[in-house]
């Protein structure tokens, strides 16, 4: 039997660079995720998001294959990211691992089973989180600090404490060292 491990965290964590490390050191199988919102620069088509239209997703929904859904009313529109039932994970003895939010991560668990979904919880100093943030965003051209900030005050409210410990989340891994140290510890734990 295999596992969907499932990476969750505030914004600017370093989810992304987790993430990779796993994929590359572990022997995980990742899980893209869908969004209308536009690619940023160095984004890739299939690697970090399927990037499709409103219609797109509309379509999508009426064939019944859209998992979990999260609309985010930003600065620059509505925004979807969405999980899609593509054939991606096949609980056939292989391990998947994909990046989202509290509220995808019950859906996931509603949809494949409680048995087979594991929380990956990534947390960082509200500090550190917003210097990452920033730097990342002054790279965009041209920066959207306005929704950064959205983003930022509105994971305060989605990572609730009360929130995760509604959907049994009580492990953390910190991210407020060194990137290798926050991978070896989830290797060290998950990955054996």
């Amino acid at each position: 039997m295999g596992h969907l491990y499932v990476m969750m965290g505030k914004s600017a964590t370093g989810k992304d660079h987790i993430y990779r490390d796993l994929l590359a050191q572990c022997d995980l199988k990742p899980v893209v995720i869908y969004t209308t919102r536009p690619m940023r620069d160095g984004e890739t088509e299939g690697v970090q998001y399927h990037f499709v239209s409103r219609e797109a997703l509309f379509a999508l929904e009426e064939a019944g294959k859209v998992i979990e859904r999260r609309t985010y009313d930003t600065v620059y529109g509505p925004w979807d990211y969405f999980t899609v039932d593509d054939g991606q994970i096949q609980f056939d003895g292989s391990d998947y691992l994909i990046i989202a939010t509290l509220e995808a991560y019950a859906k996931l668990k509603e949809y494949f089973g409680e048995a087979f979904v594991r929380p990956i919880y990534i947390e960082t100093e509200d500090g550190l989180r917003l210097e990452h943030a920033m730097k990342r965003e002054k790279k965009q051209n041209p920066p959207k600090y306005e929704e950064m900030c959205r983003r930022f005050l509105a994971d305060q409210e989605d990572f609730s404490e009360e929130k995760l410990l509604a959907l049994g989340i009580t492990k953390r891994y910190e991210n407020n060292g060194t990137l290798e140290d926050c991978v070896a510890r989830i290797r060290e734990e998950l990955f054996k």
